[in-house]
């Protein structure tokens, strides 16, 4: 049997929502070992001049703990 645990990240991206995703996956997988979900929790942007200037992604990263 397996246990999981749950870990919060927000990565934030001048480009858009898919590259603030890949971003918090792949400094999460620098730190974590054993993931095996991710889940999108909310998505918002900061706007400034009336313009998207980021992207802002928090999501819930699913990892197996070892023995």
């Amino acid at each position: 049997m397996a246990v999981v645990r749950v870990t919060k990240v927000i990565a934030s991206s001048p480009k858009g929502i898919q590259d603030a995703i890949e971003e918090g996956l792949r400094r999460a997988n620098k730190t974590l070992r054993g993931l095996t979900q991710l889940e999108i929790a909310n998505i918002k942007v900061q706007i400034k001049n009336g313009k998207i200037v980021e992207y802002r992604v928090h999501m819930n990263i699913s990892f197996v703990l070892e023995d």
